[in-house]
């Protein structure tokens, strides 16, 4: 491929100049070698290094019932009782009183229970309430803050001028060499 054949197309990448551009640096032919880099295009991203084949693969999502269902795994585990009348599932001690230990997995296992009693994001247990600050204790409570949480209006002009009085009033010091 020539050069007189090039000039009717575009060039993108080095590659359709062939081995031009190898043969210029080879002979020294600076002039050469600096006209087909200046004909090629500014934009990089249209090089062919940069031109990878596109692969169509469908993107695959699998959701958690997928994959229980494709393991054969129970159903998830609740995080809280949905219901009051839930709490007679807890009623296990006539199983662990008999020492039926194996009929109690399987119960469990079969059946999962709730892994815990209420489903509320804001309860904090009383043990960790007691270990914190009164006035922490009292926020959880929802008792009106309404005086200590808000903020008094700033005066700057008032605060500037105590600054400039205490500036004033203070006595020099002296450099120390």
């Amino acid at each position: 491929m020539t050069l007189n054949a090039l000039s009717n197309d575009i060039l993108v990448h080095e590659l359709q100049l062939g081995e031009q551009l190898n043969q210029s640096v080879y002979h020294a032919r600076r002039s050469d070698f600096a006209l087909l880099l200046a004909m090629l295009t500014d934009d990089v991203r249209a090089h062919s290094q940069f031109k990878l084949p596109l692969s169509q693969i469908p993107e695959k999502t699998t959701s958690a019932e997928q994959l229980r269902k494709y393991f054969q795994l129970p159903d998830e585990a609740p995080l809280a009782l949905k219901d009051v009348a839930d709490i007679s599932s807890y009623n296990q001690a006539s199983l662990i009183e008999k020492q039926q230990l194996e009929d109690l997995r399987l119960a469990n296992i079969l059946n999962p229970k709730p892994l815990a009693f209420r489903d509320d994001v804001k309860h904090i247990n009383e043990q960790v309430m007691t270990n914190t600050s009164l006035y922490c204790q009292q926020k959880n409570q929802d008792i009106s803050l309404t005086q200590t949480e808000q903020r008094a209006d700033f005066n700057a002009i008032a605060w500037l001028a105590a600054v400039q009085t205490t500036i004033v009033k203070a006595p020099l010091m002296e450099a120390v060499a």
